[in-house]
């Protein structure tokens, strides 16, 4: 049975596609058109899934939508109606997206891939989302978080799933989202939503919470994680062009201007670890909830909030929770799995077989392709074999040069994990500065990831290895005293002594491995800095030809495209 899920109309699309149960390919829509983030209905992701899975849309049993487009525009509607006369504006500009495009998902659907409409089946967001996490957890019964901006109506839901069966049994509605709640301290930080909520992460520990006082005026938090957001203070229900008003400008102070670039100052700073703060709480507070009210020790993630892996970490170590699953896509991309593996799963009631050991579901380029690739476009290169390359690699990354990584199938979700990478040597200093401003082009105070090998990551970091969330990058953990004191690893070390590690397996990704194991045996240390091969604005490399572009105009120093070695020239 074949079932593709698509997710598409906010941002994030993707497709994935299922072989009975089983996913055989997965891609966010951004790496085909190179529009970051990009909402687009994601014709590219389609085929691309079709074509790796050798299958024609003919012989689909169903294609799934990640959410119902009737109940979002249920809410679109009510929601403009209550704050009339004030969204005026922004329902005209509401109902001309809607009839243009999100009213015909089903005809559009039906269109591209020519089944019959019977075929086409919608999932409601957040139970996309738990789908996501619960049906790719190693977890036989879990509690379950979703939490976003919005779906349809909902931004927080809890449940549990066991065995086959998922259910959410409790949910917090529109206008009252943490997800929504730290986009607009996101915009006024400086950043873009949806897309700079990892800045506001790595700007926090630059700061002092102290802005609880004025935070929990904005916001009445309870004991079990719930709360309304005070509607005084906001815009973005009421306004596409300002989240915020006048009274919270009054409370906060002016926002950071974007003319700033790289810099920030302190206040902003002690804003953004508020704000986070906050989320760590209302994470804390959700698990222990979940535990109190469900009984469950392991829990599972979903939804834009799954991806703050500090408040990931926060949960082991603060709450009743003994183990957590956060699917590597957890956004709304990763709502097109969900969806397929909700009819799949829960609907059509099949046994489980299947938890997802790695991320690796994206593009691959053979190496007589990536040869044509450079030869058509006369770019010299040195050929190397596939135990050479690691060691070759390994030996250049201790001389301190800057590696473009192009290996196998591009990962699933928003982190480099060794795959389309760019790698550098975490034991120098100046590596950093090197990385985000010369090569990267983004803020001096973004933190980099290190990938580490798996027998090794507790000598480096207070991290259980052995959580899943440890192999995608979705904890931000403490880095050992030893290794601070020592100064071992000062590249990926953030101001307050955390990283946010990749642990590697040999037999998950065995060339990646090697890499880390031959750098290790020259240098002692079995760790690398890893950051996601693009450049700031654009997404992660897909193709050759993208790599290539993103090591011209970058200082990265060679770019490694399978067992071939492009220089600079």
């Amino acid at each position: 049975m074949k079932i593709l899920g698509i997710s598409s109309g906010y941002h994030d699309s993707a497709a994935a596609l299922l072989d009975n149960g089983i996913p055989v390919a997965m891609a966010h829509e951004e790496r085909f058109t190179r529009i970051k983030h990009d909402p687009s209905f994601p014709k590219n992701a389609i085929d691309f899934v079709l074509k790796v899975g050798r299958t024609e849309s003919k012989n689909l049993d169903y294609a799934v939508f990640y959410e119902k487009p009737f109940l979002k525009f249920e809410r679109f509607i009510l929601s403009s109606l209550s704050f009339f006369p004030y969204t005026s504006k922004i329902f005209r500009e509401g109902i001309l997206s809607w009839f243009k495009q999100k009213f015909w998902i089903k005809a559009l659907i039906h269109e591209y891939l020519n089944i019959d409409e019977d075929r086409i089946l919608f999932v409601p967001h957040h139970l996309s989302h738990a789908a996501s996490a619960f049906l790719c957890s190693p977890f036989e019964e879990a509690a379950i978080i979703t939490i976003d901006g919005v779906g349809e109506w909902t931004t927080t839901a809890i449940g549990y799933g066991q065995d086959s069966r998922i259910e959410l049994v409790q949910e917090l509605k529109f206008p009252n989202s943490l997800g929504l709640l730290y986009s607009v301290f996101t915009g006024y930080l400086g950043f873009k939503v949806n897309d700079g909520e990892y800045k506001v992460m790595g700007l926090a520990p630059y700061g002092e919470p102290r802005y609880m006082d004025d935070i929990n005026k904005i916001i009445d938090l309870k004991a079990d994680g719930s709360f309304r957001l005070n509607l005084d203070y906001f815009s973005f229900h009421k306004s596409t062009e300002m989240p915020y008003n006048k009274k919270f400008l009054e409370l906060f102070g002016e926002p950071r201007d974007k003319g700033m670039g790289h810099r920030f100052d302190q206040r902003h700073a002690d804003i953004a670890a508020s704000i986070q703060k906050l989320t760590e709480d209302i994470m804390i507070r959700l698990a222990n909830y979940v535990y109190n009210k469900l009984g469950y020790t392991q829990l599972c993630i979903a939804g834009g909030v799954g991806l703050n892996s500090v408040a990931n970490y926060r949960i082991i170590e603060k709450s009743n929770i003994e183990n957590i699953f956060v699917q590597p896509a957890a956004g709304d991309a990763g709502g097109a799995l969900g969806a397929a593996l909700y009819v799949y799963y829960v609907l059509l009631n099949n046994k489980r077989i299947y938890k997802m050991e790695h991320a690796y579901y994206g593009s691959n380029y053979s190496s007589d392709e990536i040869k044509n690739f450079l030869e058509i476009n006369s770019i010299n290169y040195e050929k190397f074999s596939g135990n050479e390359i690691s060691d070759y690699v390994a030996e250049r990354l201790s001389y301190g040069k800057i590696i473009g990584w192009f290996q196998g199938q591009a990962e699933w979700g928003p982190r480099a994990l060794g795959a389309r990478s760019i790698l550098a040597d975490a034991r120098r200093k100046d590596m950093l500065k090197m990385v985000n401003l010369k090569v990267k082009f983004r803020e001096s105070f973004r933190p980099f990831a290190p990938s580490v090998i798996y027998e090794d990551t507790n000598q480096f970091f207070d991290l259980p290895k052995d959580h899943y969330p440890s192999r995608f990058m979705l904890y931000v953990c403490p880095v050992t005293r030893k290794t601070i004191d020592d100064n071992i690893l000062p590249a990926v070390t953030h101001v307050d002594g955390s990283a946010r590690p990749q642990v590697v397996k040999k037999e998950l990704n065995p060339l990646y491995y090697n890499l880390l194991e031959s750098f290790r045996e020259r240098t002692g240390i079995g760790c690398l800095l890893n950051t996601s091969f693009n450049l700031s604005g654009e997404p992660i490399v897909n193709s050759p030809d993208n790599a290539y572009d993103s090591f011209k105009r970058s200082q990265i120093d060679e770019l490694i495209l399978g067992n071939f070695v492009i220089r600079k020239c």
